[in-house]
């Protein structure tokens, strides 16, 4: 079963809009992937780029991805840290913890790139919050074809990102055609970050996702009309139901309330990303009770 579905338009920051893809009217998770933003490629030449001042997470991992640019990450555990395209920052919440994402004042003139979330499981969402960088990844390459595995393990490729399900997040660049094999027991999703391709024989252009269900051990990909480049998603499927409001990702209304709380009134949970931005104010609670959701609809 293969559903394609089309990202929407999201204000991120004051100078960033990106192409919302995850969640989706048909599918709030792909495994414990739970949030997918695609941003750009933008021309940031006199312009301030990337400005995501300090804001707070719970109950998720954040996943930085970029095809261009730099961005500067700083968080509330003390870490300061520019990635490039062909690394890696993961970031683990935990029971909480605040970061800021801007373009250096030095930057590329193109910016281009992934934001991703991964819900932790119940056991795990209440940690001690983390991050890690990584400068190298682990690649597979063929004629027509580069991977590199961001998360998780493809092929005999294993990325050394911390998770606490089992994942997948490879990075795939096409000049042809090929074939990657797949765990059958995950559902996998795929977006194409640039050119256009063809999954499975859907063609698929930036701005959408296709969902690719699960019970598939192998992949065909071709590109079409020129070199192109695609995020493949994969997971065992997430069964816990989530609340997701705002940044964060929890279990009940109350969770919401009170990490909002805790946010607003500047609690120890959260502690201070250094410098002199001031933080993200939390938008006001809906009127209603946030209801846990299932991973589809």
């Amino acid at each position: 079963m293969t559903i394609l579905e089309e990202g929407r338009d999201v204000p991120l920051g004051r100078y960033t809009v990106v192409r919302r893809t995850l969640p989706n009217k048909a599918r709030r998770t792909v495994g414990a992937w739970c949030f997918l933003d695609h941003f750009g490629p933008e021309d940031v030449t006199g312009k301030p780029g990337m400005r995501v001042p300090p804001h707070p997470h719970i109950g998720l991992q954040t996943v930085s991805w970029l095809l261009g640019g730099e961005v500067r990450h700083r968080d509330s555990l003390g870490s300061d840290q520019v990635i490039v395209p062909g690394q890696l920052n993961i970031m683990t919440s935990g029971r909480g913890i605040a970061h800021s994402e801007n373009s250096p004042r030095a930057k590329p003139p193109v910016l281009h790139g992934l934001q991703l979330w991964v819900a932790l499981p119940d056991a795990e969402r209440h940690r001690a919050p983390a991050f890690q960088h990584i400068a190298e990844l682990p690649q597979l390459a063929d004629r027509d074809v580069k991977v590199t595995v961001a998360v998780g393990a493809l092929a005999g490729a294993v990325s050394p990102a911390e998770v606490y399900t089992e994942l997948l997040g490879a990075d795939v660049e096409l000049a042809g055609r090929t074939e990657l094999a797949l765990r059958p027991d995950f559902e996998h999703a795929v977006v194409v970050t640039e050119g256009t391709a063809r999954v499975d024989g859907v063609a698929v252009e930036p701005g959408s996702l296709l969902y690719l269900g699960r019970d598939r051990d192998r992949l065909a990909l071709e590109a079409t009309g020129g070199p192109a480049r695609l995020f493949l998603l994969g997971g065992v499927p997430f069964e816990e139901e989530l609340v997701m409001w705002w940044n964060f990702v929890g279990r009940s209304h109350e969770d919401i309330v009170e990490a909002r709380d805790d946010w607003m009134r500047a609690s120890d949970r959260f502690g201070v990303v250094p410098g002199d931005e001031r933080p993200l104010p939390a938008p006001g609670l809906p009127t209603t009770r946030l209801k846990p959701r299932p991973g589809h609809r």
